[in-house]
């Protein structure tokens, strides 16, 4: 028996769409594209996409004038704002037909000054999809720990960006137990100091308020009040910047990502990323053991996200007839990530 890679029986392409006669289509005919990265741009691809199959969409936008990523249709180099807003907030309703009624999505965005002026762009757009349709459930502050240092000396350095999580309905899954994060309460950074006094002291709970009767406490056992995974998770995510060493940009970190994958989704699950980059959802959906989408309109960075993806598959065994299919796949792959822009 033979070992081989088997990245592209997961991963099966990063062409899984032909263009006929200017319609996107997707090829070969399937109710599910699986596990793949698709180079297109995301508002045609979305209308192709079986509806309702994903669970959940999380997802980092290209900034506005952020960078030019040399790819036609791109988003973030609209000429104003508002057309900016108006079109990503376009594909994001169109992400909603693909996604599943009780499916989340989880949307990263940076601001931009223009002359000194901050924009607001993160709150603008997620004004505009609410008036579409999408339920904002809530507003999650990333602070970046590590964040490049600024020169001005006129305001704060901005350490923060946001991640909206929005719902299509208002029955929505969300696993809290599955990102709870450790309790504070009676630990050294906690702000009740007087709390500690009672811990493990008979009698030394109190009588009043929201826990009184609660035999645990009157046995001083406050511990046993709490969650035994954790307390519910805060809105504020302190997450350092990542890197990729092909991406001369921050990448999106993966610890961010999977806080978003493991609340909203459970395994075998599949996230869309209809703005995948470098691929750091799918590597955190694959990891989970969640299957994926991806859309990229620059075929580069398809390649780029395959090449990350394939850096961290396992060594499965084979049989010979599967690892020559597989071998074949491979070949496929590689030619339709070869081809030249049309």
């Amino acid at each position: 028996m033979t070992r081989s890679r088997y990245s592209l029986t997961e991963h099966r392409t990063v062409h899984v769409l032909k263009e006929e006669g200017g319609r996107y289509q997707v090829s070969p005919e399937r109710r599910h594209p699986g596990d793949a990265m698709i180079h297109g741009d995301a508002a045609q691809v979305l209308e192709v996409l079986p509806g309702e199959s994903v669970q959940a969409i999380v997802t980092s936008p290209p900034y506005y004038k952020q960078r030019n990523y040399d790819a036609e249709n791109q988003l973030g180099n609209e000429p104003t704002p508002e057309e900016y807003v108006r079109k990503l907030a376009a594909v994001l309703s169109a992400c909603k037909r693909v996604l599943r009624p009780d499916g989340l999505l989880w949307l990263n965005l940076g601001d931009k000054y223009i002359d000194g002026r901050l924009l607001g762009l993160p709150w603008r757009v997620a004004i505009a999809l609410s008036e579409s349709g999408w339920s904002l459930r809530s507003d999650v502050i990333w602070h970046k720990p590590n964040a490049m240092p600024a020169s001005i000396k006129n305001r704060p350095t901005t350490d923060h960006e946001y991640v909206f999580m929005l719902s299509k309905g208002s029955d929505y899954y969300y696993n809290a137990d599955a990102i709870r994060e450790p309790h504070v309460t009676f630990t050294e950074v906690s702000q009740m100091r007087g709390g500690r006094g009672h811990f493990g002291k008979p009698g030394g709970t109190p009588e009043q308020g929201k826990n009184k009767g609660n035999p645990n406490l009157h046995r001083a056992r406050w511990d046993q009040a709490f969650h035994p995974l954790g307390r519910n998770k805060r809105t504020v995510w302190s997450i350092p910047l990542s890197k990729f060493p092909e991406a001369h940009f921050a990448v999106f970190p993966e610890k961010l990502v999977e806080n978003c994958v493991l609340a909203s989704t459970k395994p075998g699950d599949t996230v869309l990323d209809p703005f995948c980059g470098s691929g750091t959802t799918l590597l955190v959906a694959h990891r989970l053991g969640r299957h994926f989408v991806g859309i990229d309109v620059k075929k580069e960075y398809c390649k780029m996200a395959l090449r990350r993806l394939n850096a961290v598959q396992q060594q499965l065994p084979f049989s010979g007839r599967d690892s020559l299919a597989n071998n074949r796949l491979q070949r496929t792959a590689l030619r339709a990530a070869a081809e030249p822009e049309r």
